[in-house]
């Protein structure tokens, strides 16, 4: 304890150089912390949001595009496709469940979504307050949206053309709240569900010139997408290849083009880590000629603790125990920015009603950053230690 106390005292003795060690090594935990948050974040929400969802079936385009949009909704679908397709995909002997998905409207940024009581199931959610829909122009909102906008049971709104802000406001068709949604850390938080019939009606109602031309409009209704879960897993292998070359629809494997999503963004991660690589080292460099600067300028102070009595060991472990507290502090700033950091990221996303990525969460793989801030502090101090040690008293007590 001595020993600890006593480094302490001599770590802030020049408190400009230990406050920059600090600093310098705590950036580059950060910039680790970052990254395991935000990675573990992504793989919760994927996992999360994936469960359940075999394919995607959509108009043709780009696969990752349907699945951004369609399961993760940070994205605008390559189109739509008719119901009447979709509904024979139900028969097909392969397919166990289709939710269909329609998108179109939103309300201040937050998505409209038409489908079936299927997709609350889906997700396991239940309702906090109110009931589910039972006609169409009735919605059910995700706790996100609610806490966000103010809405509650029985409030009305007008939604708006487009999946952003500022688009035609379909002024005669009101929707009712009828449920809130308790939060289920899923994708429903942040999303205003409807009965399908409620995107037709507000479509059909908005365009149709009279009634041969809604009748019409109804013989060609469409949906966005339709999530599908199969009834075998060996279904993955025909099912696919029969929508991309039988139909006008693709079909879109979310495992498949999350790795190719994940692939993307390695490229961003990569830059990140060697980011943090570069100032971890320059901390460690700049550990290391700080404690090899402080045997110089203490040799005064350890020949008088090797006069004393004190051995070899014990002046090499004050430097250690030095150089062990700098990682013990900058291991704590490197959590506390790095969690500061997600926070700021998950703040930004909320804003755009994206992907929310929280900052104040622990995940096991947090303890690879006080390892990493130890291991680079002690390796920085082993050669002034050894130094130190190996230094005699005579030699000592010339120098100072």
């Amino acid at each position: 304890m001595k020993t600890l106390f006593l480094a302490w005292r001599y770590l802030w003795s020049r408190p400009m150089g230990a406050a920059l060690n600090v600093l310098l090594l705590g950036l580059g935990l950060a910039s680790i912390t970052f990254l395991l948050l935000v990675g573990h974040q992504l793989n919760k929400a994927f996992d999360r949001d994936l469960a359940g969802i075999d394919v995607v079936v959509g108009a043709k385009g780009s696969p990752m595009q349907l699945i951004l949009a369609g399961v993760f909704h940070i994205d605008v679908p390559p189109g739509n496709v008719p119901l009447k397709a979709v509904q024979a995909l139900e028969q097909h002997p392969l397919v166990a469940s289709i939710i269909p998905v329609s998108l179109g409207d939103n309300f201040r940024s937050f998505r409209i979504v038409g489908t079936s009581q299927a997709y609350i199931s889906h997700y396991q959610a239940t309702l906090a307050q109110g009931r589910g829909w039972q006609a169409p122009m009735e919605v059910v909102l995700g706790a996100a949206v609610a806490r966000q906008l103010g809405l509650g049971v029985g409030h009305t709104f007008v939604g708006t053309h487009g999946l952003g802000g500022g688009g035609h406001a379909h002024g005669d068709s009101t929707y009712t709240v009828v449920g809130i949604l308790a939060p289920s850390a899923s994708v429903l938080d942040r999303l205003i569900l409807t009965d399908t019939a409620s995107v037709w009606k507000v479509h059909e109602d908005f365009t149709a010139v009279d009634e041969d031309d809604r009748k019409i409009m109804e013989q060609e209704r469409e949906v966005t997408m339709a999530l599908v879960r199969y009834k075998s897993p060996m279904a993955a292998m025909s099912f696919p290849r029969y929508i991309n070359t039988s139909t006008e629809m693709q079909a879109a494997a979310p495992a498949l083009e999350i790795t190719r999503l994940l692939h993307m963004l390695g490229l961003g991660t990569d830059v990140l880590r060697a980011f943090a690589g570069v100032l971890l080292l320059t901390a460690g460099l700049s550990v290391f000629i700080a404690l090899w600067s402080a045997v110089r300028e203490r040799s005064g102070d350890l020949a008088l603790l090797r006069m004393l009595g004190a051995p070899p060991g014990k002046v090499a472990a004050l430097l250690l125990c030095e150089a062990l507290w700098l990682g013990l502090l900058a291991s704590g700033l490197g959590l506390l920015l790095g969690q500061a950091f997600a926070g700021a990221l998950a703040w930004l996303l909320q804003l755009d009603n994206t992907l929310l990525i929280g900052g104040m969460v622990w995940p096991p793989e947090l303890v690879v950053v006080p390892a990493v801030a130890l291991g680079v502090s002690v390796g920085a101090a082993l050669l002034p230690a050894w130094g130190a040690y190996r230094v005699s008293v005579l030699s000592l007590l010339q120098s100072s």
